[in-house]
């Protein structure tokens, strides 16, 4: 069984950004795309999808995003979470998304209000989560009904 499998070329289309699906690990399972301004193969940033729900994601959330600091201010995030949204629902199946960020993160958290979430809670990152062990050690997380 493979690690992961190269995926190329899959394209899910948006209004303002498509993502292009890079690989996938079938293991978590996680989706690794490429956001490029919509209609163009010009990349803006990258995301993924973290399939499925357990104490790991409660944490991390179903969705990460980053974008390019040349291209940010443009609402891409945003955008782009809007096809995940799509893609779990209709790819995998999932009724909710968590998407959580840093309280010092304040376009990430302008990003999770502007999609309408509803904030779960303020949580302290357990010490024994990677995140806490890289220094994240509180998050807001939002939920979103599919």
């Amino acid at each position: 069984m493979k690690l992961f499998d190269l995926l190329k070329n899959k394209r899910y289309e948006g209004e303002v950004v498509d993502l292009i699906k890079v690989y996938e690990i079938k293991e978590e399972p996680s989706v690794f795309y490429n956001i490029v301004k919509h209609g163009t193969n010009k990349v803006v940033g990258r995301c993924d999808l973290r399939v499925g729900m357990n104490w790991e994601l409660y944490y991390a959330g179903n969705i990460g995003y980053f974008v390019n600091v040349r291209n940010r201010g443009n609402a891409y995030a945003y955008h782009a979470c809007k096809v995940l949204f799509s893609i779990a629902k209709n790819e995998y199946n999932m009724n909710e998304i968590i998407i959580t960020c840093s309280p010092d993160n304040i376009a990430s958290y302008k990003t999770c209000l502007n999609l309408n979430g509803t904030l779960l809670e303020t949580a302290i990152v357990p010490e024994s989560h990677w995140l806490a062990q890289r220094g994240e050690n509180i998050k807001y997380i939002f939920g979103y009904k599919l």
